[in-house]
């Protein structure tokens, strides 16, 4: 617990696992649909995974450097803070199990068994003996280590079943023994099965009337062990799991001979030989079996050394099968359309006469996909100009872009080469597209670009028309279905010219423009939001109607923070929804006693950046890419765009309202840490903010309906 009287602060870390723990309680959740808590389980192991490979990766570093003694955010040293994560997360791990123990004595219960190797009956043996040999052993890379003079490389991205065999032996003869032998020592072999990743993780068996198997393929191997090592003469063998977590950091050389592209390239590749920052291991595995692998793999004390149970890699589950039991997963709702807006028919046509917003997935993201495809066919359209962050597999972004391109469009591009874990991903798009002959930007130095802008010319009566979109979340039609994003739709010539600016900086990036309406990081973004702030103070000091209500992924900039303690002492009410990382201290007397601050976790990920200031009830809203992280606000290029539709900006305040007005799904952040929900009064009725916000479009388009 921090002691709030002490800190100003909570320690950033440990409120991203504090945010972990809350996709944890989803899993334990008895009112989550039982399919959707295994995935809530796999969400929870994906983000443990990325958390270590970057940002525990980074605090060893620290301890590394000999800097252990220096303070960090939070009031403790790095070193404390290694150790006081490591604790954590082991009871985090402990809990995941516990929850995974009775997600599945619940779906026996529906007649769903995940079952052992030691579980199988004489009906299923024939059907696992063949997957093995036709699917599994095909794929399996098994490597014997007594010998090898360099240990293999395990990669932090697969789940490998560390295998020790007990050799026979003959009895050795002892001279003047009673017996005339003694008792020889048992040779052991050590050896290491890659978990094949090409193979779904979990193996549907055939059903038995009512009642289905599953088996994870970890067991499948498992089960047959003999037939991998029937070669050697032994007389046990055993398989336990382990797994790798390797800091994840791109180190770049600093040839000037290799583009930018090939630097990212080799950094990708040279990742999966980054220090080891994480082992977790079955805690039933033999002792010198354990104390083998931690030799042969250099892992010190100092790494973070975590038992745990028989599987791992257990972001598989977000993949679990659905066994076409629909009722143990959440309904999906399908995507409402926009008022006024339709895939039938010129889009380009409608935007020119009004804004319009896409709240996705409440509202369908087939939208952006239908702008760049009339775009790239539109014979007026003259240039295509576009921000790319992550993408989805076989991304109908770039189908559009390259369709665009054939068509004789002059398509810009920038995309950015080094978003996290989508670097390879984004390297085999941007080949593409150059191979297209799309102009491709890489960014600026020493800055991601994470905004999020698109920008198209027309020709119109021999003049330059520009149309539009700038969205809070990735062009990525893959993620739209589950993250909540706000994408604006405009043809606001001045705001789409200061879009159209942002490109120029990409590509002369020495010189610094001047922007009448969007406000772009790293250049404006602070002074920006310390004067919109100062505003709400000064109308508070005044007497005059005030409130700031802002909703983002993460608060952590500790300037950013001061300055909203600053306009809580002033007496501004502040309402916070905060998804992940919270690093203020609501609720304070004599600091932050006006601001409130929640998290929502549900079915769908809160990604949305929406800021609203009273401005003495003449309210501004703006959305933004851009979360209150000083990476955000400082070191990133980010496009925060104001509304100035009242109708637009009517809905993002409501929008804003239904969430706010949530009695589920809701914690509430404090310094304790605890995720304690939200308190919902007796004579209440249950407010889901996600299902409230879906009936709040809903509702939108039946009032239209009967108004027509």
């Amino acid at each position: 617990m921090i002691k709030a009287i002490e800190y100003r602060y909570i320690d950033r870390e440990k409120s991203w696992l504090c945010f972990n723990a809350r996709v944890l309680q989803e899993a334990a959740d008895p009112t989550v649909p039982l399919l959707d808590r295994l995935r809530f389980l796999g969400i929870f192991s994906n983000n443990l995974d990325e958390f270590f490979r970057v940002r525990f990766a980074a605090i060893r570093r620290l301890t590394l450097s000999g800097e252990t003694g220096e303070k960090i955010l939070g009031g403790i040293t790095a070193q404390q803070l290694v150790k006081d994560i490591t604790t954590i997360v082991i009871k985090q791990q402990s809990e995941s199990l516990r929850i995974l123990s009775l997600i599945e004595k619940e779906l026996e219960k529906e007649g769903v068994f995940i079952i052992n190797e030691k579980e199988i009956s004489k009906e299923q043996e024939g059907y696992i003996h063949d997957f093995f040999i036709q699917k599994v052993s095909p794929a399996l890379v098994t490597i014997i280590l007594n010998d090898l003079a360099e240990f293999p490389l395990l990669r932090d991205t697969s789940g490998y079943l560390a295998v020790k065999l007990v050799m026979k032996s003959e009895p050795e003869v002892e001279k003047g023994s009673f017996l005339g032998f003694k008792k020889s020592k048992k040779d052991i072999r050590y050896a290491v099965i890659e978990i094949p990743k090409t193979l779904n993780r979990f193996v549907v068996l055939p059903a038995n009337g009512d009642k289905q198997y599953i088996i994870l393929l970890d067991d499948v191997i498992r089960y047959n062990l003999h037939s991998i090592f029937n070669i050697f003469e032994y007389e046990s063998i055993s398989a336990h799991m382990i797994k790798i977590t390797r800091d994840a950091q791109l180190e770049f050389d600093s040839d000037i001979g290799k583009s930018f592209a090939e630097k990212i390239s080799e950094s990708v590749r040279d990742r999966r030989i980054g220090e080891p920052v994480r082992f977790v291991y079955d805690q039933s595995i033999d002792k010198d079996t354990l104390k083998f692998f931690l030799e042969k793999m250099s892992i010190e004390s100092t790494d973070s050394i975590i038992p745990g149970g028989r599987y791992h890699n257990r972001r598989d589950y977000m993949d679990f099968p659905n066994l076409s039991r629909f009722d143990l997963i959440y309904q999906p709702k399908t995507p409402l359309p926009v008022d006024g807006l339709a895939l039938e028919g010129s889009i380009l046509q409608k935007i020119n006469m009004q804004d319009y917003l896409v709240n996705a997935p409440y509202q369908t993201f087939a939208y952006l996909i239908k702008f760049l495809r009339e775009a790239a066919l539109d014979p007026k359209v003259v240039s295509i100009k576009i921000t790319l962050y992550r993408l989805a597999k076989n991304s109908q972004i770039i189908s559009s872009l390259i369709n665009a391109a054939k068509n004789g469009k002059k398509v810009t591009v920038q995309i950015e080469l080094q978003a996290r874990f989508d670097e390879a991903s984004n390297i085999s798009y941007a080949e593409q597209m150059q191979t297209e002959g799309i102009n491709l930007i890489f960014g600026v130095k020493g800055l991601k670009v994470h905004s999020k802008i698109c920008v198209i010319e027309r020709m119109e009566e021999k003049k330059v028309r520009r149309y539009g979109f700038i969205s809070t979340g990735n062009f990525n039609e893959s993620t739209a279905k589950i993250y909540t994003d706000v994408t604006l739709f405009t043809s606001h010539q001045q705001i789409l010219k200061d879009a159209d600016k942002v490109f120029d900086f990409f590509e002369v990036n020495y010189r610094v423009h001047r922007y009448k309406h969007l406000i772009i990081s790293p250049h404006y973004t602070r002074n920006k939001f310390y004067k919109l702030i100062d505003r709400e103070i000064m109308h508070a000091l005044s007497g005059k109607e005030t409130y700031i209500k802002l909703k983002m992924n993460s608060l952590s900039d500790t300037r950013m923070i001061d300055k909203l303690y600053d306009a809580s002492r002033a007496g501004v009410k502040i309402q916070l929804i905060i998804r992940g990382i919270c690093c203020l201290i609501p609720g304070v007397k004599g600091m932050s006693e006006n601001i409130e601050a929640v998290s929502i976790v549900d079915n769908f990920l809160e990604h949305s950046r929406v800021f609203i200031f009273g401005n003495n009830d003449k309210p501004e809203v703006f959305i933004s890419s851009a979360d209150f992280m000083t990476r955000n606000i400082d070191a990133r290029v980010e496009v925060t765009c104001p509304i100035y539709a009242e109708n637009i900006k009517s809905e993002l305040i409501e929008s804003f309202n239904v969430g706010w007005k949530g009695n589920v799904k809701v914690r509430i952040h404090s310094e304790k840490l605890d995720n304690k929900y939200r308190v919902r009064n007796e004579e209440e009725r249950v407010y889901r903010a996600q299902i409230e916000t879906y009936n709040y479009y809903r509702n939108q388009l039946d009032v239209i309906t009967e108004e027509i």
